[in-house]
């Protein structure tokens, strides 16, 4: 599993997501089963609203197939004409290369590492920040 969260969530946690009004989230689905979402966390604070935080998660059935590139330039568009964000960041970890590389073709970069920053299938895993900016673009 290549995300910081454990395996299984409560359904308070993931009815939170779509409840919180600075939540955007986007589904993608087919025939009814969940493939993947993307949700941009929009900052309470006052000076940080131009931001938001990426979450994203492909079931790993559908890994490899493009959903999470087609979440994310959705996510990137509504951010950039829609919400007027300048700045979108995650959290990535190292050995995910995959996600990594999907992450840098859209404009993301790695800002620096937070070691042992989570517990994964008995171990201490590190971090890459990333953010993508804008008008960098």
């Amino acid at each position: 599993m290549n995300t910081s969260q454990v395996p299984y969530l409560s359904s308070d946690t993931i009815s939170g997501l779509f409840s919180n009004p600075d939540h955007y989230t986007l589904v993608a689905e087919v025939d009814g089963k969940v493939l993947g979402h993307v949700t941009l966390f929009i900052s309470h604070k006052l000076r940080d609203r131009h931001s938001a935080g990426v979450a994203i998660a492909v079931h790993p059935d559908s890994h490899g197939q493009g959903i999470g590139k087609a979440l994310l330039l959705e996510a990137i568009d509504q951010a950039d004409n829609w919400l007027n964000l300048v700045r979108l960041e995650l959290e990535v970890q190292t050995d995910n290369e995959a996600a990594i590389g999907l992450y840098q073709a859209l404009g993301f970069e790695i800002e620096g590492t937070k070691r042992m920053s989570t517990f994964k299938a008995g171990k201490y895993c590190d971090l890459h920040f990333m953010s993508r900016l804008k008008f960098t673009q």
